[in-house]
């Protein structure tokens, strides 16, 4: 395997709903494992989740988990999901079920270097760039 560099988002209990909801965007599979199927005794912790990958048919990589046990939460601006791709690719539509309950910082438009490009944070408050790379 080549080495990889991937987003890993981490939740306060909900990584299960949010890694479903990108499922739900930029489908192909979604493998999730809970902290009980790798053996945490704790019954408090065994259905969060303490793996979660998403791979796309487009090659795309998305990783979460929830917070483990003992390790403080603390959301926050340190990690952006960047998403770049050709015009008809479906990014426009990934836009649009991204920003849905989310919050627009910058809207999807062409922008002054020629492409279609946005920014939001979604409704888990996790920040997204979408890109729509314009041949100039």
């Amino acid at each position: 395997m080549a080495s990889q560099l991937n987003p890993y988002l981490t939740f306060d209990g909900n990584a299960r709903e949010a890694m479903e909801f990108y499922h739900s965007i930029l489908g192909g599979e979604l493998r999730v494992n809970t902290f009980g199927e790798f053996g945490a005794p704790d019954p408090a912790i065994a259905d969060k989740v303490m793996h979660a990958m998403l791979t796309s048919e487009k090659g795309y990589l998305l990783m979460a988990s929830d917070t483990a046990p003992g390790m403080p939460f603390n959301p926050g601006n340190t990690i952006t999901v960047s998403l770049s791709g050709d015009p008809g690719e479906g990014l426009e539509e990934v836009w649009e079920k991204l920003a849905d309950g989310g919050t627009v910082q910058l809207p999807f438009e062409k922008q002054m270097w020629g492409d279609l490009y946005g920014q939001l944070t979604d409704k888990f408050g996790v920040p997204w760039m979408i890109d729509v790379v314009v041949p100039q």
